[in-house]
């Protein structure tokens, strides 16, 4: 068993021991794998031992490395994540490379994505990032107060070439992952006031969860955790 493959494996069971901790179905929960800074030939490695959802951060680097992994498994099944902060200027290299954004952190930034689907005809399933922390180095929507974040979700959703299917947040570093917890349970609450709010969209999704903290993510709530150096090791 290579390196990859065994690290691979420990990952998955701790999602299975996690979701039976908090007495979830673990394939309901859908592991992202993150390869920033990995070449293609590690991505199609991870493909090979089972792996559909790849993350990536940046769009430059994205684009040098999609392509290739596409048109080495075809028909392609990978769904492309793109995780990394977007800038407004990059939204149109983006759409043609990703399946699903989940860093939507403005109307603005939603507006542009909405144009530039319309432009291609697909319809981009996205997730709406939220400071939970409120820290100053990280992107996002407020969660507080309320009413201007849930004036944004409402015009977002209206968007006709924008699925909004959920939020996301990173947690701060802290010393242990279950100092973590507070921050994921505070953005499961804000779905939920989400879905009682806009009943009419399910607002499915919470992407959260990395490499120290996922595990208590799936406690609370994450249907979608993003892992890159537990399965990968270091970045390059």
């Amino acid at each position: 068993m290579s390196e990859l493959e065994h690290n691979l494996r420990a990952v998955q069971q701790r999602i299975t021991d996690a979701a039976a901790r908090a007495h979830r179905d673990a394939n309901a929960i859908t592991l992202v794998a993150v390869t920033k800074t990995f070449p293609v030939e590690t991505i199609l490695a991870a493909h090979a031992l089972g792996i559909r959802h790849f993350g990536e951060n940046r769009v430059e680097e994205a684009a040098s490395k999609i392509p290739i992994v596409n048109s080495q498994i075809v028909p392609s099944p990978i769904t492309w994540h793109m995780i990394g902060h977007l800038q407004s200027r990059k939204v149109k290299a983006t759409l043609p490379l990703f399946d699903f954004v989940h860093s939507v952190d403005s109307v603005a930034l939603a507006r542009r994505l909405n144009d530039h689907a319309q432009g291609l005809g697909k319809r981009l399933p996205i997730l709406l990032e939220v400071n939970v922390s409120g820290e100053a180095t990280k992107y996002g929507f407020a969660p507080t107060p309320r009413e201007p974040f849930f004036d944004a979700a409402r015009e977002i959703a209206s968007l006709p070439y924008l699925d909004a299917q959920g939020l996301m947040t990173i947690a701060p570093i802290v010393a242990r992952p279950v100092e973590a917890r507070p921050y994921f349970r505070a953005l499961r609450e804000l779905r939920d006031e989400l879905r009682a709010r806009f009943p009419e969209r399910a607002w499915q999704h919470l992407s959260m969860g990395m490499t120290d903290d996922f595990e208590v993510a799936i406690a609370e709530g994450a249907t979608i955790v993003r892992i890159g150096r537990a399965i990968f090791g270091e970045r390059h």
